[in-house]
């Protein structure tokens, strides 16, 4: 593709990326960054994009791939932390119980497979709709539904099982 197409064809899509990455990534910086990327990925494959079928929906899926990389980072930096679990007057004993529980529940999230830990960190720990994360996800949002049901019915069955064991109790 000469850099003329390129121009014609390519650029006008800048706004359309930008506009999606940012409903994705709800940040200004960021969603401008992935559509910068996005650009010059398809300038560095500009010889193959005449054999590409659609242009722009090729440009949107790279824009789509970008965003899911920069969330699942997002996630991984994440801090279960950031929630209030509704104590205002905390002893140092009742913080250090409440880290507890939130260590043992960052671990149990992270022994999930890897489709119900996205989803239930995304909705839970991030707090995207389940519309967001299916479009993000590029999957049903019966399928989000479906996957963060059971996430939470496992980590809450896990956590159960834990505690129950710490406090001696064999249920």
């Amino acid at each position: 593709m000469q850099s003329e197409r390129f121009k014609s064809t390519i650029i006008p899509l800048r706004q359309t990326l930008f506009r999606a990455a940012l409903k994705w990534l709800q940040q200004k910086e960021e969603a401008e960054d992935v559509v910068q990327e996005t650009m010059l990925r398809l300038w560095n494959i500009r010889e193959q994009l005449p054999t590409i079928s659609n242009p722009a929906a090729f440009a949107m899926q790279i824009t789509k791939n970008s965003c899911i990389d920069r969330l699942k980072s997002r996630r991984e930096n994440t801090e279960v932390n950031d929630f209030c679990l509704g104590a205002e007057n905390e002893t140092p004993y009742s913080e250090m119980e409440k880290n507890d529980v939130i260590g043992l529940v960052k671990q149990i999230i992270e022994r999930l497979p890897e489709s119900q830990k996205i989803v239930i960190r995304m909705r839970d720990i991030e707090g995207y709709e389940l519309q967001e994360i299916a479009e993000i996800a590029g999957a049903e949002v019966s399928a989000v539904t479906v996957n963060l049901s059971r996430a939470r019915k496992k980590v809450r069955e896990r956590f159960i099982k834990i505690m129950n064991y710490k406090l001696g109790n064999d249920e």
